[in-house]
């Protein structure tokens, strides 16, 4: 090694020495060859680890952590990214926008991901089977990828993915092989209009169940929920949805001291948890289909106690108290602003709501980003591109 000489053929030339010994002892021969493969291994990560860190120090805008351990493989770097607020004025202040590193090689693919809101920590399976490079990126507004103060104006799809387009222009000269980008659900549609911004900037796209809205309030939904499954399913949904709603007082009584215990607060409903209560209850014929939950499972009307323990179970009034509502603020300020989403039909409940008496929303876009207008342009856009220029993508 001091000589210069490469390590792989120290190791070739020590294995053909020993072959040439003819060593009958094969505990002895195996364990010599797992040594040697072992320095080798050690040696070939240690001189990529010290060539990435090379790299990873001379890009600008750009800090670093070593997440892995010692030994470990793949490495794993904690990047924190400088992002301007405004791509196009950077006067208007910065912020870090959190990515995972996990580097494979050099000659192998590179994968770009985005699940749409804070770091995702789940394994990716186009990682695994392709053995990619993988920049698992935070979106901006979410996790700790968040400004000093936020500023609601710059959480457009625009700026979401120039954030992606200045992350693939800095490691595009790093990474020279294949680029494929992905995310699931709200990443899926951050991966569609990823691409429909910026087409060259990787080969290949894969959104993951990616919802594709026609409007502020998507009606397609409501004609989903009444066709989906058997028509006994529906009903069956249907009357567990009205035997709640009928029972509500009697239901509150008793979820109060469940909010009180998870310590659930409801400012964002003026503090009325009959209104998280009937928004869960609407929202359960959608959670049922979108978790694969099973009709046989839902109880009968004989138990209140069990209604509702089912109701926690896949429509949990939780999901509306002000916890989730301030995890979730940006994902609702995007999609009241230009991705659209859906609502609750009422027209069957009509007579047992208290709350409302139209169709709710069920994106509760935070209060201080003031009056938030749909704009419909954007989706509208991409939708005609999708059928022309959407190409080298696999939903």
């Amino acid at each position: 090694c001091a000589l210069g000489i490469d390590p792989r053929t120290i190791f070739i030339l020590f294995l053909l020495q020993l072959l040439n010994l003819k060593l009958k002892n094969m505990r002895v021969f195996l364990f010599v060859l797992a040594l040697l493969l072992n320095t080798w291994v050690g040696i070939s990560q240690s001189a990529d680890e010290k060539k990435l860190e090379e790299d990873l120090f001379a890009l600008p805008d750009v800090s670093f952590r070593k997440i892995s351990g010692a030994n470990e493989l793949p490495i794993k770097y904690m990047l924190r990214i400088k992002q301007p607020l405004d791509h196009k004025d950077r006067s208007k202040g910065e912020f870090y926008q959190r990515v995972i590193l996990t580097h494979q090689g050099y000659q192998q693919p590179t994968l770009m991901q985005t699940q749409g809101y804070e770091l995702y920590k789940g394994k990716n399976e186009l990682e695994a089977a392709l053995k990619a490079n993988h920049l698992n990126i935070e979106h901006r507004y979410f996790g700790e990828s968040v400004p000093d103060s936020i500023q609601w104006q710059y959480l457009t799809v625009e700026q979401v993915t120039a954030d992606l387009h200045k992350i693939n222009q800095l490691f595009k000269p790093m990474y020279k092989n294949k680029w494929i980008s992905t995310g699931i659900s709200k990443g899926g549609q951050t991966t569609i209009f990823y691409k429909f911004f910026y087409p060259d900037d990787v080969d290949v796209s894969v959104p993951y169940v990616a919802p594709f809205n026609e409007g502020l309030e998507d009606r397609r939904i409501y004609t989903f929920l009444d066709t989906v499954g058997t028509a006994a399913c529906r009903n069956k949904i249907r009357e567990f949805q009205r035997n709640l709603l009928k029972q509500e007082e009697s239901a509150l009584e008793k979820l109060k001291w469940y909010a009180k215990g998870a310590g659930l607060q409801f400012k964002y409903l003026d503090n009325e948890m009959g209104k998280a209560y009937e928004l869960a209850v609407l929202e359960f014929s959608f959670s049922f289909w979108q978790w694969g939950s099973k009709c046989e499972e839902i109880p009968g009307n004989e138990s209140l106690d069990a209604s509702l323990d089912y109701l926690l179970k896949v429509s949990n009034i939780d999901f509306f108290a002000d916890v989730s509502m301030e995890k979730y603020a940006p994902h609702y300020y995007q999609a009241a602003s230009q991705m659209g989403y859906y609502g609750y039909d009422i027209e069957p409940f009509k007579e047992d709501l208290k709350h409302f008496t139209s169709n709710p929303l069920a994106a509760f876009y935070p209060k201080d980003a003031g009056r938030v207008a749909y704009d419909p342009a954007l989706n509208r856009k991409a939708a005609a591109w999708l059928k022309t220029g959407g190409n080298n993508m696999l939903y």
